[in-house]
């Protein structure tokens, strides 16, 4: 009896001894686990494991981004170009309703008031980058269109009155000059060189929020947004945010190498922006530098992509060409006797694919150039020269 009595008593006390050394010895074996998963990642207790770095691969800003992001770390890139990168106010005259009520005064009087519309002058904001160190600043044309007073304030705070050296409305460019020197200067890289998929860095001032930086990646190219978004277009698709005032700001590579000129936005959507590809700006900088009247090369037609379907309609053996839609009138396609239903498959002698082929090689050329076209016509090959005239400000 005595032992049972015993038993019943002390028991429950060596159950709990029993216990609790087996969870002591639990937290040890887990404590000794991770010192070594410390120690294999260099975040172990004692001395630190020093790696000594060959003196040609000494850096004066420490590696801590990941080594996918290459030798430049986004907010790197950033702090180098966004000292070239300027905020443009500008203020512009319209025309709004005198009177609030203006409607209401002609449903119930059958007339306007008098002086039914008076000026109001309208601020606004965008971006843009300098080009040239003597001060030339490059935006979008949408940007300082109608302005009649454009401030434009460098990253250091100055700001400048800017005056407007060349306007392109087909692209949306313009170039701004402001009385300044030996300012930091942009890197304008190669438009034709990067693929969906690559990092972009946006910045600009958008609503305000002066020298915002947004990342993402190419999203797509040749896109269009002028008309149907399946058409090929010029312009290159982002992720990288854009908003209101980002207008005319660099759209960056990630060796800080501006690739585009942020211009436009899908408001509905999420992630869809939209860049001018640098190289276009290119083409014409030094015209819109200079002042001078841009003339576009033309052709006057309308194109259209062959389809598998339109290439067995046309007969067109290797079922690669881009097809002629539309010939405008007076036009030199008509001129030279380019048809609708024509086939162009060869352009001075480079074999045409798509739409955007086509364009691009026109656009590389001058007004006045002759191109030498191999097309399609009644199951046949033939060949047409075309004499490149200028681009009508309306093709309508």
């Amino acid at each position: 009896m005595r032992f049972r009595e015993f038993m019943k008593t002390y028991m429950p006390y060596v159950m709990v001894a029993v216990i609790s050394a087996l969870v002591t010895g639990v937290v040890v074996v887990q404590f000794a686990e991770n010192r070594t998963t410390f120690a294999a990642s260099g975040q172990a207790a004692g001395a630190p494991e020093v790696q000594i770095a060959p003196s040609a691969s000494v850096a004066t800003v420490p590696q801590t981004t990941s080594p996918f992001l290459g030798r430049d770390s986004i907010a790197n890139v950033a702090e180098r170009v966004s000292r070239a990168v300027v905020n443009i106010d500008t203020k512009r005259t319209v025309k709004v309703p005198a009177f609030p009520f203006g409607d209401f005064f002609f449903e119930f009087f059958g007339e306007a008031p008098r002086g039914s519309t008076r000026e109001m002058t309208v601020p606004a904001i965008g971006s843009g980058f300098i080009v040239r160190s003597d001060g030339y600043v490059l935006t979008n044309n949408h940007v300082i269109e109608g302005a009649k007073e454009i401030i434009v304030t460098l990253a250091d705070g100055r700001k400048f009155n800017g005056k407007v050296m060349g306007r392109d409305p087909r692209y949306d460019l313009a170039v701004v000059k402001i009385d300044a020197t030996r300012l930091p200067a942009v890197e304008l890289g190669d438009s034709d060189r990067i693929r969906p998929g690559d990092f972009a860095i946006a910045i600009g001032n958008p609503y305000g929020l002066q020298h915002t930086v947004t990342a993402g990646i190419i999203s797509g190219l040749a896109r269009s947004i002028d008309g149907d978004p399946k058409e090929p277009g010029i312009y290159i698709q982002t992720d990288a945010a854009i908003n209101r005032g980002n207008s005319g700001g660099p759209l960056i590579d990630i060796d800080g190498r501006v690739v585009g000129i942020n211009t436009a936005i899908i408001p509905q959507a999420q992630g869809i922006g939209f860049a001018i590809p640098i190289n276009v700006a290119k083409n014409v900088l030094d015209d819109l530098i200079a002042g001078k009247k841009l003339v576009y090369p033309w052709i006057g037609v309308g194109l259209q992509e062959l389809t598998s379907d339109l290439a067995d309609y046309f007969g067109v053996r290797d079922k690669t060409g881009v097809l002629i839609a539309y010939v405008y009138p007076d036009s030199p396609a008509e001129k030279a006797g380019l048809r609708e239903g024509d086939v162009i498959l060869k352009l001075d002698g480079k074999k045409m694919e798509t739409v955007s082929q086509v364009q691009n090689e026109v656009r590389s050329r001058k007004a006045g150039d002759r191109i030498t076209l191999q097309i399609w016509r009644d199951k046949a090959s033939r060949y047409v020269t075309v004499t490149l005239g200028e681009m009508p400000d309306s093709t309508e």
